[in-house]
């Protein structure tokens, strides 16, 4: 299958109504075709609240980064409707036949979805073309580096000064990630645990030009301690996340 390349996608990346109606995501969720193992994924995601919380709007050019399987880009896509676009990155490193299939098949289902893939450290996108941007529980990976995974030492400073100049004046960014117990370095606790602290993630959006818009506790879990990390069977899936809302300023 043709793998869709950024470049091709931004060239027919239509540009949003300022006045769009919000996104109808939970007729997106709900939407048939679907697969099984995204759906069993929903109650924990709560992706309609999520991405309602977001601003989520008709007719949005919508960026997925950590695409991952194309959770949030499949129901992004369907979401926005055909005057808008979702475009989804993935580090080179974690695609393989599986997961490139898998994110062809959304292409299928989704034609308004397109997905391209880099050295993780090596993110490049266009200026001021997204109205709307998601980091669903891998924005602490920026600090994490692996040889066993080939994935390379990144900077997250460098990450957000891409991120932040791909965003549209009055922009949206969605940030959702595993909270962190406070006392160790950023890097040792994303080393051992998947998790950062809400904190540090504001710190580092702020520190790159966007503005704290607000957040949600619609992800909190009080029974989760933090000290497990987020890929233990006992706590996958349910871990405390934060949700965090920022703009770019006009």
């Amino acid at each position: 299958m043709k793998t869709f390349l950024l470049a091709t996608a931004l060239a027919f990346m239509p540009i949003a109504a300022a006045q769009a109606a919000p996104a109808d995501v939970a007729t997106a969720v709900s939407a048939p075709g679907r697969p099984a193992d995204a759906i069993a994924l929903d109650a924990g995601r709560r992706p309609a609240e999520v991405l309602a919380f977001g601003g989520l709007r008709r007719g949005d050019s919508a960026l997925d980064l950590f695409t991952g399987s194309g959770y949030f880009a499949e129901i992004l896509g369907r979401a926005v409707g055909p005057r808008g676009h979702v475009v989804a990155w993935e580090p080179a490193n974690f695609v393989n036949e599986r997961s490139r299939a898998g994110l062809e098949a959304i292409h299928q289902r989704t034609p308004n979805f397109s997905w391209f893939a880099t050295p993780n450290n090596a993110l490049a996108l266009p200026a001021a073309a997204f109205d709307f941007v998601v980091i669903n529980l891998n924005y602490h990976d920026t600090y994490w580096e692996s040889a066993r995974y080939r994935f390379a030492h990144m900077d997250p400073e460098a990450f957000l000064r891409t991120v932040f100049q791909s965003v549209k004046p009055g922009g949206t960014i969605l940030v959702i990630d595993h909270v962190a117990n406070p006392g160790r370095d950023t890097r040792a606790e994303v080393e051992a645990n998947h998790r950062i602290l809400p904190a540090t993630a504001r710190a580092d959006f702020e520190r790159a030009g966007f503005v704290f818009d607000g957040e949600s506790d619609m992800l909190r879990n009080p029974q989760d301690d933090h000290s497990k990390n987020v890929f233990d069977p006992s706590i996958r899936g349910r871990t405390d996340r934060f949700v965090y809302r920022f703009r770019r300023p006009r």
